[in-house]
């Protein structure tokens, strides 16, 4: 395939994210990972956290980090330095997803993430992403976004990393209308495919089903196959 034809996702190494990131993945040739913009205090954004659906509802479930100036990037963020939050999430996981049918399956590759020694959040979260990509079984180029040394903020820093790849197609979440000036992109030669994402209902527990929740939850109720196959909307 030509480098221009190659399709491309631009976004910042959540942990443990929901299926429209993945949905997202599975459809491009190249993830960039955004590690070079400004980290979100997990109390607004998801860059650190995501949600698992328990018997009292969603809970939060948060990757633990050092405190840090408001304009640090996200690869600066150190996690912190008592690790007891590892065991935390471990618990935290098999209080509420033992008995779910797919617990004997996941569980080790979720036991085998929090083992993985790193200092900082980025290095975690994407070992999270890595984990979920196999298991979803999606082929993706990734590639880190600061090794490229753009310029610029917003669409300009987009704009900026395509033309380093060499690549004119870019897969924008939704989200990014919000801020998206098409003049930027037409100027650049730079065609935007907007993702079409509808959630899949799945056999969840507790109760009535809740959508955007991290990817986990699916794997533990539906195991790996059939996972995939939703994600796919392919069941």
């Amino acid at each position: 395939m030509n480098e221009n034809d190659k399709l491309v996702v631009i976004h910042q190494p959540d942990f443990i994210p929901y299926l429209g990131f993945f949905d997202r993945l599975d459809k491009a040739d190249i993830y960039v990972v955004f590690d070079n913009v400004q980290y979100v205090r997990s109390s607004r954004g998801w860059t650190s956290r995501d949600k698992i659906k328990t018997a009292n509802g969603e809970k939060w479930i948060t990757v633990s980090t050092q405190k840090a100036p408001r304009d640090t990037a996200i690869n600066q963020i150190l996690l912190s330095g008592d690790d007891s939050w590892r065991q935390d999430h471990i618990n935290l996981l098999t209080q509420n997803y033992r008995k779910a049918p797919y617990f004997d399956e996941i569980m080790p590759y979720i036991r085998e993430l929090y083992q993985f020694p790193c200092e900082r959040m980025m290095d975690f979260n994407l070992k999270s992403i890595e984990m979920l990509i196999r298991l979803f079984d999606i082929q993706i180029e990734i590639v880190i976004a600061s090794d490229l040394h753009p310029e610029g903020k917003s669409n300009e820093l987009i704009i900026d990393v395509m033309k380093r790849l060499g690549c004119r197609r870019y897969l924008s979440g939704v989200g990014a209308r919000d801020y998206y000036i098409p003049e930027l992109y037409e100027k650049a030669g730079i065609e935007v495919v907007w993702q079409d994402f509808k959630h899949p209902v799945y056999p969840q527990q507790f109760g009535e089903f809740i959508p955007y929740l991290s990817s986990i939850d699916l794997l533990f109720n539906c195991g790996i196959e059939q996972s995939r196959k939703i994600l796919r909307g392919e069941a």
